[in-house]
Order: structure tokens, then C-alpha cells, then sequence
């Protein structure tokens, strides 16, 4: 039995500490990364299908209604787990509406495009809000196609468009718009910086 750990631990450190540098540099290792976002409501099927002067309207659906613009700011963290996917976990504040303040636990898959510095991508989001406002139990769906490019040894900058739809009760909104974001990471071999 003992053999068979020493044979096993042996194997595990060669693959651990044998890779080679190019090996080294295909993922980012963990991640953090702030972003901020600003979008605009694509409609509101209940804006469009309701009398906006009935009283039932004024009481039970405009104040639930969004604005026509958003806005957000939040951080993800997580682990490039290979070279074509990332996995990261996060808190994000979106302004909806005057009375909208949205905080949502996030998880955002994200897939990588490209083998050089620059990378394209597609992020996948779904977000679950947690504190109490006009509105509870809200959660969004979202899609983001953008790029990355390297900044420095453990910085990359990234831009990217998003969609995401917001669902609560009575209402909800389909918002699109731009997202700017950085990404610093763990392993200083990821870039084209990397010898610096």
C-alpha cells in the first residue's frame, strides 16, 4: 500500500511541477474582476398593453415598472479553469428604477475564444437577488460577447456587449448595453508580459 501512495504522490509532483512554461501560461489561475455596466430597457410589454392612466395601473404596476436605462457595478471571482472556460461566483448591484436597488448573487460561466493574449468571449450570467426593495426574489438570465486584452504581468482589461432580461413580479425588462471590466489573476505567465 505504502508503495502504491509513493508511486502516486511521485506521479502527482512530476505532473504538478514537470509542466513546461508554455503549459504554465494558458490560464489565468484565480481570478478577480470588477465591472461596471450601463444599459437600456429594450420595452416593456405591460407599459405597451396597459391603460397608463387606470387607477390599477398607477397603483399595482408603474411603481414596479423599470426606467429606460441601467445601470450596475460588480466583481466576480473564480478560477480559469482551462483554457477555454473560466467559472466565477459574485455579488452585483444594478439601479433599475428609483425605488429598484437590486442585489444579486451571481454565477457567470464564461468561454474563451482565441490562444493569444487577446481573447474573445462569451459569458453566460444568472443572477439571484438577495436584499429586500420594491421588489423581491428578482433574478436575471444575461449574455455577454466581448474581448480581453493584456494589460500587464497580472492585468487584463476587457469590453464587452451585454443582454440580460430581469424578471420580478408584474413586471420586468429586457436591457442591453455596454460592460467595461478588468481581470487581475495569479498567474503572472498568462500574458505577453510575462517576462517582464
Amino acid at each position: 500500500m505504502n508503495k502504491i501512495l509513493l508511486t502516486l504522490a511521485l506521479i502527482l509532483s512530476i505532473v504538478v511541477f514537470g509542466q513546461s512554461e508554455d503549459s504554465k501560461s494558458k490560464t489565468m489561475g484565480f481570478f478577480i474582476s470588477p465591472n461596471v455596466q450601463i444599459g437600456y430597457n429594450l420595452g416593456n410589454s405591460i407599459k405597451d398593453n396597459q391603460n397608463n392612466d387606470s387607477p390599477y395601473y398607477q397603483q399595482y404596476v408603474a411603481p414596479y415598472l423599470p426606467n429606460d436605462f441601467t445601470y450596475g457595478i460588480g466583481v466576480v471571482g473564480g478560477y480559469h479553469i482551462f483554457r477555454f472556460f473560466a467559472l466565477g461566483t459574485g455579488i452585483r448591484y444594478n439601479f433599475i428604477a428609483n425605488d429598484q436597488h437590486l442585489l444579486n448573487w451571481i454565477i457567470q460561466p464564461k468561454f474563451y475564444l482565441g490562444k493569444d493574449d487577446w481573447k474573445g468571449f462569451i459569458e453566460l450570467e444568472y443572477g439571484k437577488q438577495f436584499n429586500h426593495s420594491n421588489v423581491n426574489n428578482a433574478e436575471h438570465y444575461g449574455l455577454k460577447i466581448g474581448y480581453q486584452d493584456a494589460f500587464s504581468k497580472r492585468l487584463n482589461n476587457e469590453i464587452g456587449v451585454f443582454i440580460y432580461t430581469q424578471n420580478y413580479k408584474l413586471s420586468g425588462a429586457t436591457f442591453i448595453g455596454l460592460s467595461f471590466g478588468a481581470t487581475i489573476f495569479s498567474n503572472k505567465k498568462y500574458t505577453v508580459y510575462r517576462n517582464d
